[in-house]
């Protein structure tokens, strides 16, 4: 019995940790993607962010962000200061059976929370792409990851008040994705848009990505990491019960993936009159979003039925965002935000301990936290260093004003389309974020 439950043990938290690593593997989904939908100018400043926040992310979460998070189950923030993680379970725990025993390793837990607080901080560097100084990114993703997301975190899945009110949100269509959503919006509001990008007369002017290929396959990529953050946040894979939820979770995750993008596809073609890539990779990740919040009790149709009205719900938010003038290079803000709401609004619709009540009040609660702690940091920043490079940096490129490198050098990408931003594009609604205006015929 006791060989079963240290086997049991070590499965789970085997399975704990590869979960871990596909959500790490999504930050180079997000790199990808974002490279792709920036134009080439701005590629190596974008990937710099990617690989900064990443680490900046795992170092504050380790300080203080896990301790912020969890502190209900370790007795308070920080009690010991030499052990960050917490003590490790020990044998005599796990094989003593019960509803309180450890059934995997507290590191394990730590290295599949840290990354999620990545991927909450790798939305916002998209939406703020291409003009914001570096090092004021960089500094707020120090105070993001170590103390904002935590303390939302910690309402929820840390044992809070949005937990003891019946607030579900199985893998973070809210806790993590629209976090994100919300801090980026504080910062694209505080920076403001693009150059060129909408005209004086109201007109919105495309800008495309440099590389949609890149794109593609950072979305593919974010795609399959998606299983291990839905599918880890099971928790357990050891028994029965628990390996048909896995099961079934992969299933759903993957159908509302394919929903969203047949859904954003179709609604481009009739709104565009083209079959813009750039909302069906929006509508591939809307999908995600959509059923992250409930990804266990759908049916596999069902799931693509939610991940459908994610699809058509981050079309309509890419346009009307546009419209608002709120400039999103990679429809961040659309995708994890708007859709990440709409997730939280759907589990109700097939899990009967949900109600939209504690649904509506978790939504409510955790944009307001994020937004406004957010805004107030970005406006802290821009008082202290500025958060926009200049204008004539923005017009060369943020790769060599920020990073003194070319992605591309042999083509002297800087030099030739330096000038290019502010020029409308023909095509149908694609732009660097799939954000631009419908090409007439």
């Amino acid at each position: 019995m006791n060989e079963l439950a240290e086997l049991s043990y070590a499965l789970d938290t085997f399975y704990f940790l590869i979960c871990g690593v596909l959500v790490m593997w999504m930050a180079a989904g997000f790199s990808m993607l974002e490279a792709g939908l920036v134009r080439a100018k701005n590629t190596a400043e974008i990937l710099t962010k990617n690989i900064a926040l990443f680490a900046i992310a795992c170092t504050m979460y380790l300080l203080v962000g896990y301790a912020i998070m969890y502190s209900s189950d370790a007795g308070g923030i920080l009690p010991n200061l030499g052990v960050l993680i917490g003590s490790e379970n020990g044998v005599d725990a796990v094989i003593a059976g019960g509803d309180d025993a450890p059934y995997y390793s507290m590191r394990a837990d730590f290295f599949f929370q840290v990354v999620f607080v990545a991927t909450a901080m790798s939305i916002v560097s998209g939406a703020v792409a291409e003009r914001m100084k570096l090092w004021a990114f960089l500094a707020f993703a120090v105070v993001m990851t170590g103390v904002i997301y935590p303390v939302s975190g910690y309402w929820t899945w840390g044992g809070g008040w949005l937990s003891e009110l019946g607030f579900s949100d199985y893998a973070g269509s809210g806790i993590v994705h629209m976090a994100g959503a919300a801090a980026a919006l504080a910062g694209v509001l505080v920076l403001g848009p693009r150059k060129g990008k909408y005209g004086k007369d109201g007109s919105i002017h495309a800008i495309p990505g440099a590389n949609l290929p890149l794109a593609t396959v950072g979305t593919f990529i974010l795609w399959m990491g998606w299983f291990g953050f839905n599918g880890g946040s099971e928790l357990k894979l050891s028994d029965v019960a628990s390996a048909n939820n896995v099961a079934q979770v992969l299933v759903n995750t993957n159908a509302a993936a394919a929903g969203g993008v047949i859904a954003a596809l179709i609604l481009a073609k009739l709104w565009f009159r083209k079959a813009d890539l750039t909302m069906a990779l929006n509508g591939a990740l809307a999908g995600l979003v959509a059923i992250t919040a409930g990804p266990l009790t759908p049916s596999a149709l069902g799931a693509t039925l939610i991940g459908a009205v994610g699809g058509i719900i981050v079309v309509a938010a890419i346009v009307t965002l546009d419209k608002l003038k709120i400039d999103d290079p990679v429809g961040a803000i659309s995708v994890h935000g708007v859709v990440g709401v709409w997730g939280l609004l759907a589990v109700p619709l097939t899990n009967g301990d949900a109600t939209f009540g504690p649904q509506i009040v978790g939504a409510i609660a955790i944009f307001a936290w994020v937004f406004a702690a957010s805004l107030v940091v970005w406006l802290v920043i821009k008082a202290i260093m500025g958060v926009r490079v200049s204008e004539e940096e923005e017009y060369e490129g943020v790769d060599l004003a920020e990073c003194g490198m070319e992605a591309y050098p042999e083509f002297s990408v800087a030099r030739v389309y330096g000038g290019s931003g502010g020029r409308p594009q023909s095509g149908g609604y694609a732009t660097g974020a799939a954000v631009g205006q419908p090409h007439a015929e």
